[in-house]
């Protein structure tokens, strides 16, 4: 990622202001991405990548290059929603009308087909480690070894939660008329 070749020589310098003040808009909707890929709520993931960018500030000192800037991002958000969503605890009814409308009312962007919504829709329907591994490797262009450490899983979990998520969608997508390509 091109953001990591200027913030990182910032972070070495003692130039943590200005490292931080590049990260956020580099790294913003991606650790909101990935927030919301856990925790499947658009305003808890605004909230926790407020929460994460906070740990990000007053880490990014103690940032020590052994694993790339992103993955090292990654973790901590990952970490960060996995709490989150362990601490919230409370179950959530699909036939609670207000989650109902929610789930069926997601807006599709107007240069979103209907296709790619079907795809999305099928995406947020995986189990939650398939959906990350998808979504990270799919979305965010990350090698298996880059999830594999994002998650903390081995590469070849990752391989395994892949293959049964494309299997998953390809029946899904298979289903709905849209053929899996």
């Amino acid at each position: 990622m091109p953001a990591e070749a200027t913030i990182i020589p910032l972070i070495q310098a003692g130039r943590t202001q200005e490292a931080f003040e590049q990260l956020v808009p580099a790294y913003r909707r991606r650790v909101v991405g990935l927030a919301f890929s856990v925790l499947r709520d658009r305003a808890a993931a605004e909230d926790l990548a407020q929460e994460v960018f906070v740990k990000l500030w007053q880490a990014l000192p103690q940032y020590d290059g052994r694993a790339r800037l992103s993955t090292w991002i990654y973790a901590i958000t990952r970490n960060a929603a996995i709490s989150a969503l362990r601490s919230r605890r409370t179950a959530v009814s699909m036939s609670d009308p207000a989650v109902f409308d929610e789930v069926e009312g997601r807006e599709v962007a107007p240069e979103e087909s209907r296709d790619d919504a079907l795809l999305w829709r099928a995406v947020d329907a995986l189990p939650d480690k398939q959906r990350q591994a998808t979504v990270l490797y799919y979305q965010d262009e990350r090698s298996v070894e880059e999830v594999a450490e994002m998650m903390g899983l081995p590469a070849n979990t990752v391989k395994t939660h892949l293959h049964r998520a494309r299997a998953a969608l390809a029946a899904a997508l298979g289903q709905s008329g849209l053929e899996a390509t």
